[in-house]
């Protein structure tokens, strides 16, 4: 979702970084409670909510669902016909269906860094959701579509993926109870819960809708030299929530076959959750590229000088230096300490660079990015990775500048069938 409009004189971040501006460090106000007249009371919702979950009554879908193909791709199958967990396809497969995932464990090796083995999630055992949506009510930089994105996943989760709703937990600035608001404790007791007991096999669903942005990288690992980062909905007070943390509670527990599915429609996302395998819609791993990378910041110096920005042009340069001299190491850093062995996915709405659109589809306010995922597995689920980030740009071609990035905690063959 798209980042805070810029204000002349107004700092959206205090002493965070917003898009390419460094502030200061950020601290907190001694006080947990915001002043008065900080944030206004959240609308009525439609229906209460209690505690974690959604409400007893489904939603109504606001997605439009597509008849169901004719083929049904590869389904997971138990019983005595087959093993627990493999594969077959429901029927005859056309020519150039996506391969199955491969079973058992994968071998690679990280220059630097001991073997690892990673598996693939049948994702046939516990299915479990974390939804986050914020409006931000109240606040200068107010979203629209947020809440809506949390409610039409939820029900695509759990129409087409057999969710169930007491697995969902849904945290939105929309409810009244205050565990289900999405301040920064909650929304990380909530990564805590998605993760917890996690085995092989079993499915997790993490979709982070709402304001992305950028902060100084403090361990090396970032080739911009900039660590992603979310704003809950009491980040002035609380601050942001960096991707190195994200990384930490939800990607480094999980164990092999475990399954992860992320979903960030948020400014700034591209590596939000610093999975080290990035993918591009040719279905190969993207190599930093520091020439095309420079001569892109210096085009932005150009632009910004044009403007008359000298704080763009500063910033500009200062980008180009730091990509040129940081760079291939950091990549290098994050693969040796950030690979995992879990079956870890990150679907993102834009590159780090890019801001996500707060958009309108169908008379209805949503996330660019996260109506196209909805979009792209309702017109065909059997599709393969690189078929399905294909998909997703299709989808936003033509109407959002933004380019949805495909990551991984593994190496990954973009060819096989996306399950989830």
């Amino acid at each position: 979702m798209s980042g805070y409009p810029q204000y002349p004189g107004y700092n959206p971040y205090p002493g965070q970084q917003y898009g390419d501006q460094q502030q200061q460090p950020y601290y907190p106000p001694p006080s947990p409670q915001p002043p008065a007249g900080y944030y206004q009371p959240p609308p009525p919702p439609q229906q209460q909510q209690q505690g974690y979950g959604y409400p007893t009554q489904p939603q109504q879908p606001q997605w439009a669902p597509q008849p169901t193909p004719q083929y049904h791709g590869a389904i997971p199958l138990q019983g005595n016909h087959m093993p627990t967990g493999q594969y077959m396809y429901s029927h005859p497969p056309p020519a150039g269906a996506p391969n199955l995932p491969p079973q058992g464990v994968q071998s690679f090796r990280v220059p630097g860094a001991p073997q690892i083995g990673y598996a693939f999630s049948n994702c046939t055992g516990k299915r479990k959701a974390l939804l986050i949506g914020i409006n931000y009510f109240g606040q200068r930089g107010q979203l629209r579509g947020c809440i809506n994105d949390v409610k039409n996943m939820s029900t695509f989760l759990h129409d087409r993926f057999s969710y169930k709703r007491e697995d969902m937990v849904v945290l939105t600035d929309d409810q009244q109870n205050p565990r289900s608001q999405p301040t920064k404790q909650n929304i990380l007791q909530a990564m805590h819960w998605l993760v917890k007991d996690a085995q092989p096999n079993d499915s997790l669903f993490f979709h982070y809708s709402g304001h992305g942005g950028q902060t100084k990288d403090l361990d090396g690992d970032e080739g911009d030299g900039y660590d992603e980062t979310i704003f809950p909905v009491d980040f002035r007070y609380n601050g942001h929530i960096v991707d190195d943390d994200m990384h930490r509670i939800m990607v480094a527990p999980l164990k092999p076959g475990v399954r992860l599915t992320a979903i960030f429609d948020s400014c700034h996302s591209g590596s939000a959750l610093d999975l080290p395998y990035l993918y591009s819609t040719r279905g190969v791993e993207k190599e930093p590229n520091i020439a095309k990378e420079a001569a892109s910041g210096l085009f932005d110096a150009m632009t910004a000088y044009s403007r008359g920005d000298l704080g763009g042009v500063a910033q500009s340069a200062m980008g180009i230096f730091k990509r040129a001299t940081t760079g291939r190491g950091a990549e290098e850093r994050a693969k040796r300490t950030k690979t995992s062995a879990a079956d870890v996915i990150q679907w993102s709405g834009s590159k780090d660079s890019q801001t996500s659109a707060d958009a309108t589809e169908g008379g209805e306010a949503t996330g660019a990015m996260s109506y196209a995922f909805i979009r792209a597995l309702s017109k065909n689920s059997q599709q393969s990775y690189q078929q399905l980030l294909n998909s997703i740009r299709e989808e936003l071609q033509g109407k959002y500048s933004q380019k949805p990035q495909l990551s991984c905690s593994h190496p990954l063959d973009t060819r096989l069938l996306y399950v989830m």
